[in-house]
């Protein structure tokens, strides 16, 4: 039971709760897991903020169980073991019933160990390389087969790209993502040296040589495309470098899986116009649900320049999954909304709806944009709802691999051997 010192009541009196425990009898608590400090607190603060909106906003319809909710946000200043650490604060000091953070893959796999063993729930909000299902973990953005692989489609089929560089920060996303992407492109025929893959540190800023590589790749005629997991400022440089060599969207389009809208309100737009992205949201759907969030989400921050973009509306999605959840299952117990939450549909912003699947993760419509002017997507292509796939078809080992948590109890059924493959060899 727990005695509540404040209430998040708008955006101006938003109270960041951390450290010293709370108590109130009467409220819920969440943790809020995100960077406020350090090199992703550019990204990771927005979500942070995102997660406020929502809670101000639930708790002016009555919260959930008749309880208010209480967010409690910490700090891992961008640091991968102190994720954990500030996970199990969240859990074992704090008391929390759900987790909503992390960004990077390395601060999720720092995360996963604490939360499994306190059994204890995260909603991951952010795309992702897949080869992963925790029983723990509710995993809101994209698999790769609902962004890379629709994406690497998108260029083959209406681009007529035929050359293919992979570029990415050197971290297990991009790696991981590009191992996927080189099987999934030789089964369609694509021969290894037409394949250049390239991997730079986080931060990296001189583009010159690698950017010579790119376009000496289509030296023999054949269209060469770019398909970039480059994260954080290092595409200012990639950008540039690009136009520096005189090489426009036209010439060789690139297809980034980490730039959208929060990152193109800091750069200067004129060298990416043209360039695309794949997310599963843009800011610029034209839909009521997303025009009501948009609002919101200004009227919350209190600015009308402030941009949304796809890992906020995931956000959003696994925050309504977990309170249909509990309201479900009548509990907060991570085991009783862990039964609950699978068959939960949410509507997305973009007109459709999300719905958790078995193996943990959602439905979701894949969006190819284009970049405009004004740091904003012109949507050139949409699909329907694709089903999140936690094991990717196109690596062997992968290929024969399912997850069913409320099924079979496991996140790796072989279905060959028709048995549960008890530990995940990338934990």
């Amino acid at each position: 039971m727990r005695k509540a010192r404040a209430i998040l009541g708008g955006s101006a009196m938003a109270l960041v709760l951390a450290g010293a425990a709370l108590a109130d009898d009467g409220t819920i608590k969440i943790g809020v897991l995100h960077s406020l400090s350090g090199t992703m607190a550019i990204s990771e603060t927005t979500l942070k903020d995102t997660v406020l909106m929502l809670v101000e906003q639930q708790n002016a319809k009555g919260g959930v169980l008749g309880r208010q909710i209480e967010a409690v946000v910490v700090d891992p200043a961008s640091d991968w073991p102190l994720f954990a650490e500030k996970a199990r604060e969240l859990i074992s000091d704090q008391g929390v019933d759900a987790i909503f953070g992390c960004w990077t893959s390395v601060s999720r796999k720092a995360v996963l160990p604490v939360v499994e063993e306190l059994n204890g729930l995260l909603f991951y909000p952010v795309q992702y390389e897949g080869e992963e299902s925790s029983k723990n973990v509710i995993y809101t953005g994209a698999a790769p087969n609902q962004q890379a692989i629709p994406a690497v489609d998108y260029m083959a089929d209406e681009l007529g790209v035929e050359k293919w560089a992979l570029l990415g920060t050197d971290y297990v996303y991009p790696r991981t993502t590009n191992t996927i992407l080189e099987s999934y492109l030789a089964g369609k025929g694509v021969a290894g040296g037409d394949i250049f893959v390239n991997y730079t540190p986080f931060g990296h800023s001189d583009w010159s040589r690698i950017v010579a590589d790119v376009v000496a790749l289509g030296r023999d005629g054949k269209r060469v495309g770019v398909v970039s997991t480059i994260n954080g400022d290092a595409n200012v440089g990639f950008y540039k470098e690009l136009a520096a060599a005189g090489i426009s969207a036209d010439d060789i389009p690139v297809m980034a899986f980490s730039v959208g809208e929060e990152e193109l309100s800091g750069l200067d737009t004129a060298n990416l116009v043209g360039h695309l992205a794949a997310w599963n949201y843009f800011e610029s759907a034209d839909t009521p649900e997303n025009a009501a969030f948009i609002q919101g989400w200004q009227q919350f921050t209190g600015d009308a320049s402030r941009v949304t973009n796809d890992p906020m509306e995931a956000t959003m999605i696994g925050f309504q999954a977990w309170v249909a959840a509990v309201e479900k299952a009548g509990t907060t117990d991570t085991d009783a909304v862990l039964d609950a939450i699978v068959g939960v549909e949410v509507p997305n912003l973009t007109g459709g709806t999300a719905t958790v699947l078995p193996n943990h993760h959602l439905t979701k419509p894949v969006l190819i944009g284009e970049i405009r002017e004004d740091g904003q997507f012109d949507i050139v292509s949409q699909t329907d709802p694709v089903p999140g796939d936690a094991w990717t078809d196109y690596l062997p080992a992968s290929a024969v691999l399912t997850s069913d948590w409320p099924g079979k109890g496991c996140g790796m059924w072989n279905s060959q051997t028709e048995s549960c493959v008890q530990i995940q060899s990338n934990y």
